[in-house]
């Protein structure tokens, strides 16, 4: 059985034993999600992306960047339950981004399809309807990957200020393409994968580990700039991209076995963990640079794609480490699944966790409820369980 240590490196006797906080969360999870379910179901191609000022819901597109993530909570919760009632809710949410699998000016149809699509494709015996849309979505997110600079093209907007713009978020689309590359047998998938994740590597962290948001690229494929867009500045460390570094190059390791991906995730973990910036209970300010950490708003997605990364990093790394690792995501875990994070039930229009940030510059899903920190607390309370029953 696996023994985790609270923050101060004693569990106190008082503290609720770590499963517990799980199951208790993932029971609110599964009655939060519900209800958002429940809702949705009358707005025909509608997905849920965050709350207005008053707290209604507001929703998004099949072709917002965010669309795969309820559909990937659903699968998730059905995972853990076995309900099928969770099953029916996700089939449902999951046909309404059938046609993702054709958008080809979005970078992020990893994220749309396979935590919808490839979740629903694991789950219910491979389905050959969902291997095909994966599969058309990875031939649509080949095509935004020129060889000549070795990367997929993130964004087409602002020609004028980047040339071939490339956002660390992108690791995170990688997935996608390893899979349709065992799938179908086509290893131009894996190698436009490895291509992007090694110049990411090469390009986009500093010598502390900490990455830029934005590298953009000539027609040569060299660096013209190094920026943010999301971030406090350019060379801050905007929380939610060293997250998705974080859990980019660590599953890149378990998909590839390349050794230098590994040691790139632990790099960017072990920088998360030491930074003065991060407070003791591992939910970070949006921007690791802010003037002041202890007042600066938290961003609850952040913490969750971290404490998700970590429990897998964990696994990949020597015993002492991998407890450490395993010890801050608890403390995340607790602390996401306190008061404090996790909606009461019946608010927040159903989502599961408050206090996000989604683009603070731009006064955009500040301090809101977002799809995909729900998202990455549930895969992250489900992968914590499992370590648990080892």
């Amino acid at each position: 059985m696996l023994t985790l240590l609270s923050a101060g490196g004693v569990r106190a006797q008082s503290e609720e034993p770590l499963a517990a906080v799980i199951e208790r969360a993932l029971a609110r999870a599964r009655e939060q999600a519900q209800i958002m379910a429940r809702a949705l179901e009358p707005l025909e191609g509608r997905l849920p992306r965050t709350t207005d000022e008053a707290g209604r819901l507001v929703t998004s597109d099949p072709g917002w960047w965010c669309s795969g993530f309820f559909p990937g909570v659903l699968w998730y919760l059905y995972e853990d339950s076995g309900d099928e009632r969770f099953a029916a809710y996700a089939a449902g949410m999951t046909r309404r981004l059938e046609k993702v699998q054709y958008i080809t000016d979005n970078h992020d149809v990893g994220f749309m399809l396979f935590c919808s699509y490839g979740n629903g494709w694991r789950l219910q015996g491979f389905p050959e309807e969902y291997r095909q849309v994966l599969l058309t979505g990875a031939a649509s997110l080949a095509t935004r990957y020129d060889p000549r600079i070795g990367l997929i093209r993130s964004w087409d907007f602002n020609r004028d200020r980047w040339h071939y713009p490339v956002i660390i978020d992108n690791m995170m689309n990688l997935e996608l393409l390893l899979w349709a590359s065992r799938m179908s047998g086509e290893r131009r998938y894996r190698r436009m994968a490895v291509s992007h994740a090694d110049k990411t590597l090469k390009n986009h962290f500093r010598d502390d580990a900490s990455c830029y948001h934005v590298v953009s690229y000539d027609a040569d494929g060299r660096v013209e700039k190094r920026e943010t867009w999301q971030g406090l500045h350019d060379e801050s460390a905007w929380s939610r991209g060293q997250g998705w570094a974080l859990y980019g190059f660590t599953y890149m390791y378990r998909e590839t076995g390349h050794r230098r991906y590994l040691r790139q995730a632990v790099r960017v973990a072990d920088y998360l963990l030491g930074h003065p910036a991060m407070p003791s209970d591992g939910i970070p300010p949006w921007d690791l640079d802010v003037a002041d950490p202890q007042t600066a708003l938290r961003d609850a997605s952040a913490a969750a794609v971290i404490a998700s990364a970590l429990i897998e990093l964990s696994g990949y790394v020597d015993a002492a480490r991998g407890a450490r690792y395993l010890s801050f995501a608890e403390r995340q875990l607790r602390t996401l699944s306190s008061e404090r994070y996790l909606a009461a039930p019946g608010t927040h229009a159903g989502f599961i966790l408050k206090h996000s940030v989604g683009f603070f510059a731009q006064h955009s899903e500040v301090d809101k409820p977002l799809t995909y920190a729900d998202y990455y607390y549930v895969e992250a309370l489900l992968r914590m369980k499992k370590r648990l029953s080892r």
